[in-house]
């Protein structure tokens, strides 16, 4: 009756047999599971796969385009300005003498004409087709391609020789879309950026987009993403502003995007209080996760087993020797810290905790006992008053 009565008592969670008998049992592990200790070894691996960095993505690659920020490519919008001295090509001349007549005819000849000194002509705007080619009045196609404003100032004029008087051109670029990066996400401004020869970085097209659009929330709780040539790196915006080696140069054709996600973790079990805590730091360890929600309770808890839920990366789990499918990028497993080990103590602040992982901390085996007492002497005790009363 009295085991009876203990198992049927509510509880919180189940207990560390129960977690290790419902991983044994396949009905039950209907997700495949394993438990796995913690230890040195275990977060010497864990620390070894680190997520891509931005300095990785700089260092060993050759960008498409020559990382000067000042070519010309398909897309771009130019600006060109033609000016001339005496006969204009593109504009009639200016008149800078009265025109003189012959006595012997009654036809007005033009005598003499004062040349003026230079005539300035706008071309309208010129897009770069997809070859890479403008086309200029009386210069037909003129390839601009890869060349800098110098350059296609260059060979604008070779094309215009012969037609056009002591040609002299001055070229700019309107509109920059080859020298651009994309920003966008949760910035106040997303937009497309146009590099400079000045080289940007990361958090410099950041703010030129205008910055987080929540200014008041933690930048640990912001992620950059980017992309480039195909590589993808994520990495928390704090973690660029404090180390700048991972604050790279941007290259034409990057994409930048920020997102706002609070990272969190949540505690259920024998602790201090069941709720799900924010980050609010950059790194956060196990011992600091539990600690925040006032550690396992004395009379609740068993320490034997405090347990960490996470889908993991299925490279370390096949790394650990566990039988995960080929195609999965993750996995679930359950990180196990025996609390009642003091060399746990110093693995619990190696080991690092993840956005949305959950902390369990079981409870005691001997807890459904105490309640069962507790309730018993709870039905007897106002008996036993009554009856003293009574004598």
């Amino acid at each position: 009756m009295l085991l009876t009565g203990c198992n049927s008592l509510p509880d919180s969670g189940p207990t560390e047999a129960q977690v290790n008998h419902a991983q044994r049992d396949p009905k039950k592990n209907t997700v495949g599971y394993a438990i796995v200790q913690i230890s040195p070894d275990l977060i010497t691996l864990l620390e070894s796969e680190a997520p891509p960095q931005f300095s990785n993505l700089d260092s060993g690659n050759v960008p498409v385009h020559q990382n000067r920020n000042d070519t010309i490519g398909p897309g771009d919008v130019l600006q060109v300005a033609i000016y001339e001295v005496g006969s204009a090509l593109f504009s009639p001349p200016a008149m800078g003498g009265m025109p003189t007549t012959s006595s012997s005819s009654s036809s007005t000849t033009t005598n003499s004409t004062m040349p003026s000194t230079s005539t300035r002509s706008s071309l309208p705007l010129l897009s770069v087709d997809g070859a890479g080619n403008i086309t200029v009045p009386f210069a037909g196609q003129v390839h601009v391609a890869g060349l800098t404003t110098s350059q296609a100032v260059e060979a604008i004029t070779a094309q215009l020789k012969g037609k056009s008087q002591s040609p002299q051109v001055m070229v700019r670029i309107a509109t920059d879309i080859a020298n651009s990066v994309m920003v966008y996400g949760a910035v106040q401004h997303p937009s497309r950026i146009s590099l400079t020869p000045n080289r940007e970085r990361i958090l410099d097209v950041i703010a030129l987009a205008g910055g987080q659009d929540h200014p008041a929330q933690a930048h640990e709780d912001y992620t950059v993403r980017l992309t480039r040539n195909g590589r993808i790196a994520e990495m928390p915006l704090k973690t660029i502003e404090i180390d700048p080696q991972q604050n790279i140069v941007v290259q034409p054709g990057d994409r930048v995007q920020l997102t706002f996600q609070p990272r969190s973790f949540t505690v259920f079990g024998a602790s201090g209080r069941v709720t799900q805590t924010q980050f609010t730091t950059p790194t956060l360890t196990m011992a600091e996760a539990v600690s925040r929600n006032g550690g396992p309770i004395d009379s609740r808890a068993d320490p034997n087993a405090v347990y960490v839920f996470r889908f993991e990366n299925a490279d370390i789990l096949r790394r650990l020797g566990m039988p995960v499918d080929q195609n999965a990028t993750t996995a679930p497993i359950i990180y196990q810290l025996d609390m009642m080990n003091p060399a746990s103590f110093f693995l619990a602040q190696k080991f690092m905790m993840r956005d949305r992982d959950l902390i369990y901390i079981a409870n005691s085996s001997s807890n459904k006992f105490y309640k069962f007492f507790g309730l018993i002497t709870t039905i007897i005790s106002p008996g036993t008053s009554m009856g003293g009363i009574a004598r």
